[in-house]
């Protein structure tokens, strides 16, 4: 989440009834994205979780919350990636839509004599998208990459 402009500005499109749940670790950064969801109006909307976001996924597994999310945005830890997909689809309901960013990180995926373990990781991760027909896939070349995988 870091410092809250991606869940303000889905905050903002949200009708009056929508809610976030908003995943971070770090009480020091989201304490920035609180004060701008206040000032923006949208702080009701948002369900701020501190804690890893794996737990708090599950978390919501467990409490029976699987096929009931409209969308979900991944922008974490690389080499987490394919955790919180997999845990997004069972949150995800049918015609949901989940948006990852850095998925060409800056083409670093596409070339071969990049190892680090970010690097590999998204490229595994991009390979288990494209093979995985529990979705749609679009790949749109903006910024870093954006992949959005509508669930059938």
């Amino acid at each position: 989440m870091f410092t809250g402009y991606s869940s303000l500005a889905t905050a903002l499109a949200l009708p009056a009834d929508g809610c976030i749940v908003a995943c971070d670790v770090s009480e020091e950064w989201t304490k920035i994205a609180r004060r701008y969801w206040e000032r923006a109006g949208v702080a009701h909307k948002i369900d701020l979780r501190l804690a890893p976001a794996l737990q708090t996924l599950d978390a919501l597994i467990a409490a029976g919350r699987g096929d009931t999310f409209d969308f979900a945005f991944i922008d974490a830890d690389k080499t987490g990636y394919l955790s919180y997909y997999e845990r997004a689809l069972q949150l995800l309901r049918a015609g949901g839509v989940v948006l990852i960013d850095n998925t060409l990180w800056s083409g670093r995926v596409a070339d071969p004599e990049v190892a680090d373990p970010d690097t590999v990781a998204l490229r595994q991760f991009n390979e288990v998208l494209h093979r995985d027909e529990r979705v749609d896939l679009s790949l749109l070349p903006v910024g870093d990459g954006l992949t959005l995988a509508r669930k059938r």
